[in-house]
C-alpha cells in the first residue's frame, strides 16, 4: 500500500501548486486508470491501483491544471510511481498521429542492396574477425523479402571468420519475429531449444518462442567466439536478443547496461481526450532465468563504456584465440613434472577433454583464464598447489644490522615457558636455510635458547603456513641425537627422476633438545607445506605426539613453469615425500596422534604433559611404538 499512498500524495500535492478553476473532465483519471490497469503487462503490480485512482480522481484540484502538457506531466508522475516503471507514460498531443510502420515494397535489387548497405555494417578485421552492425532487428516478413540476398551479401562473408563481434549498441528497434531468426543462426538446430517466452497482457495469452529447425544459409559454428556489444542505447527486441544469447552462454556481453526496454510498447488514447497512456503490453520473460530484462536492462559480462566495447571484445577473441595452445601446454607441463606421475597422467587428460568440450570457450580475460584454469587443476588434482601463479622473482637477501633481525625474530617467533618447566615455542613459516643460516646464532640466542633446558616441548604450528623445505633436516636435527646419523625422509623429484635421502645434521648451531624428552607438535587445517614435512618425519620417527587437526594436505615447495610464451605461469610441486612406507602425505594431511579442535589443542597438550610429571604416562614418551599413543590418548580422557 506505500505506492498507493505515494501515488495519492503525488496527486495531491502536485495538484496544489495550480489553478482552482477546473480545466478537464473527472473521468479523465478513471479513464486513463482502466488503460493502465486493462493493458499492462505486469498486473500483479497494480494490486492497489484502482483504489488509487478511485482516491485521486476525488480530488477535484487535480484537475484544475490549466494546461494539458502540465497534467500530463502530473499523471506520469503518479502512475511512474505507483508501479515502479518508467515506460509508463501520460502525453498531451491535440495533434498526434499514429505512426503506422512502414512496408517493404517491392524493390529491384539495386535498390534491395542500397537498402542493406545503410541498415547492416559489414567488416572482416584483422586476425579474420567479422563485425557486423545492425541497427534494427528485422522481423520474419522483411526477413522472408530480403532473406537470399542478406545471406548472399552478409551472411556468406561472416560464416568463414573465427569469430564475430555482434553490435547492438546503436540498435533502440525492431520486431519480435526475428528474435528467434537471430538467436537460431548461433545455436544447434536440434534439439529445439525454448528461447524466450512473451507474455501479452491484452490477450493474456504467453507465446514461446523457439530456435528454427531450417534456415537459409548456414549456422555459425557454435564453437567459434560471439561477442555482443551493447550500450544504454540498446533497446528493445536489440536486448530480447543479448540476453538470450548470454543466458544460452553463447555470447559474451561487452558494453554498457541496456536500456531496459520493452518486447512491446503500444500508445493509447484515453477516451475522447488528446490524452495518451504510454504502456508496456506484452514481457518477455526468460526461461532460463525465470525473470526478465526489461527495465532493469541486460547486464554486460565485461563491464566497459560504449567507446570502448569493440576493441576490448577484439581483446576478448585474441585472447580465445591462444587458450587451446595454453591449455595444450599446461597439459603438457602437468603430465611431465606432477610429482605423482598417475595423478598427472590423469589430470593432463581429463584438461584436454575439458578444453575440447569447450570449458574455456567462454574466459573473458587474461585474469580471468587463470582464475577458472586454477579452480579446474584444484578439482581435477585434489591439490591446492597445483596452480597458477605469478612469475614474482624472489628478492635477494638483505643485509641487515643485527639489531634488525632482533627485532624480526622477536616478531616471527613466540617462545613460553609454562608449569613444570614446558617449553612452548611458535613460528608461522619456514625459512630459506641459506637464509637462516646467516642469522642462527641471532635466533639461537634469542629463541632457542628460551625453550632447549625445558623437560618439555609444544610446538605450535596450527599457523604455519610453510615456505621452503631446505631448513626442515637442520630444525628436525635439534630433536634427535648427535651419535647416530638418521634418514629422516626420501624425496622423489619429478623432473629428475631421483630420489634423494634428506638426513638429519651432525653439527648444529647452539645446543640439540636430544632425543629423550618430550615433544607435542600442534596443528590445524591450516598447517601445510614445509611444515608438513617437519609433522610427517615426526610422526614417522615417533619422536613427537601431534595434537589437534587433520593439515591441510598441501604439498612440497611447488617449481614455477612458463606456459609456452603466453606470459601465464604455472605452480606444479614436483617432489614427494618417500611413500614405500604409507600413503602420502601431499593431498591428503596428516592426522594427530590425538584429534582435537585447533583451538582446544594447547591445552590438551598442556594436560597430556602435566599428567608426564605426576607418572601416569611418562613411560610413553620414551618408546616410539604407535600402541603407545593409544595407551596415552586413554590416560588422557
Amino acid at each position: 500500500m506505500t505506492k498507493v499512498f505515494f501515488f495519492l500524495a503525488s496527486f495531491v500535492l502536485l495538484g496544489n501548486v495550480f489553478f482552482t478553476q477546473a480545466a478537464f473532465s473527472s473521468s479523465l483519471m478513471v479513464d486513463m486508470a482502466k488503460m493502465v490497469m486493462d493493458n499492462y503487462c505486469s498486473p500483479e503490480k497494480l494490486i492497489g491501483m484502482k483504489e488509487a485512482i478511485g482516491a485521486a480522481s476525488t480530488n477535484t484540484e487535480i484537475l484544475n491544471i490549466p494546461d494539458g502538457e502540465s497534467l500530463a506531466n502530473v499523471l506520469s508522475f503518479g502512475v511512474q510511481g505507483t508501479v515502479s516503471d518508467p515506460r509508463l507514460q501520460v502525453t498531451y498531443e491535440p495533434n498526434y498521429v499514429p505512426v503506422v510502420p512502414p512496408q517493404m515494397p517491392p524493390l529491384p535489387p539495386e535498390q534491395l542492396v542500397a537498402v542493406l548497405q545503410t541498415s547492416i555494417k559489414l567488416d572482416i578485421l584483422e586476425g579474420n574477425i567479422g563485425y557486423l552492425r545492425i541497427d534494427h532487428i528485422m522481423g520474419e516478413e522483411v526477413a522472408d523479402k530480403i532473406g537470399p540476398m542478406l545471406v548472399e551479401l552478409v551472411w556468406n562473408k561472416i560464416l568463414p571468420t573465427s569469430a564475430l563481434i555482434f553490435d547492438l549498441r546503436y540498435t533502440g528497434s525492431g520486431d519480435i519475429t526475428g528474435l528467434s531468426y537471430i538467436v537460431s543462426y548461433f545455436t544447434k538446430s536440434e534439439p529445439p531449444l525454448h528461447i524466450d517466452s512473451v507474455y501479452d497482457r491484452p490477450t493474456n495469452t504467453t507465446t514461446k518462442l523457439m530456435s528454427l529447425p531450417t534456415l537459409l544459409g548456414e549456422r555459425y559454428d557454435i564453437t567459434k567466439p560471439l561477442i555482443v556489444l551493447t550500450s544504454k542505447n540498446t533497446k528493445g527486441i536489440a536486448e530480447d536478443v543479448a540476453y538470450c544469447l548470454q543466458n544460452l552462454k553463447r555470447a559474451t556481453i561487452v558494453g554498457e547496461k541496456t536500456a531496459g526496454g520493452s518486447v512491446k510498447i503500444d500508445k493509447i488514447k484515453v477516451g475522447d481526450t488528446d490524452f495518451y497512456v504510454t504502456v508496456p503490453t506484452a514481457k518477455s520473460i526468460n526461461p532460463i532465468t525465470g525473470s526478465t530484462w526489461e527495465v532493469v536492462g541486460v547486464k554486460p559480462d565485461v563491464d566497459v563504456n560504449a567507446e570502448d566495447a569493440l576493441a576490448t571484445a577484439i581483446k576478448i577473441v585474441q585472447l580465445r584465440a591462444q587458450v587451446p595452445a595454453i591449455i595444450e601446454a599446461a597439459s603438457v607441463l602437468i603430465a611431465d613434472n606432477y610429482a605423482f606421475e598417475d595423478i598427472g597422467s590423469s589430470v593432463a587428460t581429463k584438461l584436454k577433454g575439458l578444453l575440447a568440450s569447450g570449458a574455456f570457450n567462454m574466459v573473458t580475460s587474461k585474469t580471468d583464464l587463470e582464475t577458472k584454469l586454477s579452480a579446474v587443476l584444484e578439482f581435477l588434482s585434489g591439490d591446492k598447489s597445483l596452480k597458477i601463479s605469478s612469475n614474482t622473482p624472489s628478492l635477494p637477501p638483505m643485509n641487515y644490522p643485527p639489531e634488525v633481525y632482533i627485532d624480526l625474530i622477536k616478531v616471527s617467533f613466540h617462545t613460553d615457558v609454562f608449569e613444570n618447566n614446558t617449553g612452548y615455542l611458535r613460528f608461522d613459516m619456514f625459512g630459506d636455510f641459506e637464509e637462516v643460516k646467516a642469522i642462527a646464532q641471532i635466533i639461537v640466542e634469542h629463541v632457542w635458547n628460551k625453550v632447549v633446558n625445558t623437560d618439555a616441548m609444544i610446538i605450535d604450528l596450527r599457523n604455519n603456513i610453510g615456505g621452503p623445505t631446505t631448513a626442515i633436516a637442520g630444525f628436525c636435527s635439534y630433536f634427535f641425537d648427535a651419535d647416530k646419523q638418521i634418514v629422516l625422509d626420501k624425496l622423489y623429484d619429478r623432473t629428475t627422476g631421483a630420489t634423494t635421502d634428506l638426513v638429519s645434521l651432525s653439527e648444529l648451531t647452539g645446543t640439540r633438545y636430544g632425543s629423550k624428552k618430550s615433544l607435542i607438535i600442534l596443528t590445524s587445517r591450516a598447517t601445510a607445506g614445509a611444515a608438513e614435512e617437519f609433522v610427517y618425519i615426526m610422526k614417522k620417527h615417533g619422536r613427537a605426539m601431534i595434537v589437534g587437526e587433520t593439515t591441510s594436505g598441501s604439498s612440497h615447495p611447488a617449481t614455477t613453469f612458463q606456459i609456452g610464451e603466453s606470459g601465464v605461469f604455472l605452480s606444479i610441486p614436483t617432489v614427494h615425500s618417500d611413500t614405500s612406507a604409507g600413503p602420502a602425505w601431499e593431498g591428503a594431511g596428516i592426522a594427530p596422534h590425538i584429534p582435537v579442535l585447533a583451538d582446544e589443542a594447547l591445552n590438551t597438550a598442556k594436560g597430556i604433559l602435566n599428567k608426564q610429571t605426576t607418572g601416569q604416562n611418562k613411560a610413553f614418551f620414551l618408546k616410539e611404538s604407535h600402541l603407545h599413543w593409544k595407551i596415552v590418548h586413554i590416560l588422557v580422557y
